[in-house]
């Protein structure tokens, strides 16, 4: 049962731990081909309460290690995706921590919290200035959730940034207790152009997050690194993706930052604390209409 002074201890043992050994011994044993990797993906099914029914292989029988099933596809009839090329898709499953306007570079993090957009992107002015009074949404992948990133919109990347950093973990308790957390932890920022402008999809590292992937150059993270990387598009190298496909995959739970330009508008029912699924409309560049009975998000 949470208290005041476990939430504190658990935040307080955080800033001591070694965050990147933890997630690379995370690493190697997630991968591991075991008798033990059964029996493991069954008392993880059952504490975390994940619902296999929808999972495109059900049984833990299917998956060879711990890290195949954790980034488990799911059947696709159950992500549809929200009709209308400009409507921003919601990218993954999860909860909504929080969204809005991102404040005069500032983005809301939890009450007496927040951190610089020109910080979360790596440091560089102009890269943020695209999203500076822009739109923002964070949303957190508990462990049961589904663990791959789809694509809000279609577009063309333009660039991707590695920002070394800690791995806090990004569970509630933990947000509301570390300042400027999703600009502290260690993280992959992409970059693109589309139709209504620009659009950042930010995928923050956590505890136990042992690897970040992008389909387009595989493994981001780790190694570990200690300084930015940037890598650019669209001279040499063009990647571009259509919305609802699969853009990268976490292994453990974490947490996606949606970037979106000042024009776009949230779906009105959305709001902190909801659970969304990969594919519900999520926003659009023009208003909702003010009687929509439609529902954007499970609760």
């Amino acid at each position: 049962m949470s208290t005041p002074f476990r939430d504190g201890l658990f935040v307080a043992l955080q800033y001591v731990l070694p965050h990147h050994f933890i997630s690379r011994m995370v690493f190697a044993m997630t991968r591991w081909r075991s008798p033990l990797v059964q029996p493991a993906i069954r008392a993880f099914v059952k504490h975390f309460k994940v619902d296999m029914a929808e999972a495109a292989e059900e049984s833990p029988a299917s998956y060879a290690t711990f890290n195949a099933f954790f980034t488990r596809a799911l059947k696709p009839e159950l992500r549809p995706l929200a009709e209308g090329e400009d409507v921003v898709a919601c990218p993954v499953d999860g909860t909504i921590s929080q969204l809005g306007r991102i404040e005069d570079g500032r983005i809301f993090q939890a009450k007496g919290h927040d951190f610089s957009l020109v910080e979360l992107l790596g440091g560089d002015l102009s890269r943020a200035d695209a999203f500076r009074n822009g739109q923002f949404a964070t949303i957190y992948l508990s462990p049961r959730d589904y663990h791959r990133i789809h694509m809000p919109l279609a577009g063309a990347l333009t660039q991707m940034i590695h920002v070394p950093g800690r791995l806090f973990s990004v569970n509630p308790v933990t947000v509301e207790r570390v300042p400027r957390l999703f600009a502290r932890n260690e993280r992959v920022a992409a970059l693109f152009d589309t139709d209504v402008g620009a659009m950042g999809v930010v995928l923050v590292g956590a505890m136990n997050v042992a690897a970040i992937e992008t389909v387009w150059s595989g493994l981001v993270t780790p190694p570990h690194g200690h300084e930015i990387g940037v890598w650019n598009y669209g001279k040499h190298v063009s990647v571009h993706l259509p919305r609802g496909e699969e853009m990268g995959r976490f292994n453990m739970g974490s947490t996606v930052i949606l970037l979106l330009p000042d024009a776009m508008s949230f779906h009105p029912n959305l709001a902190a604390g909801m659970t969304v699924r990969m594919g519900e409309a999520f926003a659009q560049s023009a208003s909702w209409p003010i009687n929509s009975d439609e529902s954007a998000a499970q609760t």
